[in-house]
């Protein structure tokens, strides 16, 4: 079972921009990439860091405290699979914004 949780229009960021949000009980980065959205885990899983504040490139982060690399669409470690953050689906319906959470995650 999946939960929507809707945004209100300040917690989107504008183009080319991030913002942070406590959702479901966790940290999540939101990035929006050339009008795309991304919505990440805010902790990098290797220990912990914010990738909020990371260095953006395109829709690839780099975790600020070891300079690890992720890709914002998939949630893997650029040219790797052995290191993933938690990514989350991101709607939009009617103006209306999503982030989408599997109920299997909730709990994590």
């Amino acid at each position: 079972m999946t939960r929507r949780i809707a945004l209100a229009p300040h917690q989107v960021p504008e183009r080319d921009s991030r913002v942070l949000l406590a959702c479901e009980g966790r940290s999540v980065a939101l990035f929006n990439v050339a009008d795309s959205l991304y919505a990440i885990e805010d902790s990098c899983p290797h220990q912990g860091a914010s990738l909020c504040g990371g260095r953006l490139e395109g829709r690839v982060i780099q975790c600020c405290a070891h300079g690890l690399r992720f890709d914002l669409a998939s949630g893997y470690l650029v040219n790797s699979r052995a290191l993933k953050v938690a990514s989350y689906p991101v709607e939009q319906q009617g103006g209306q914004v999503y982030i989408v959470f599997d109920s299997e995650e909730a709990g994590q």
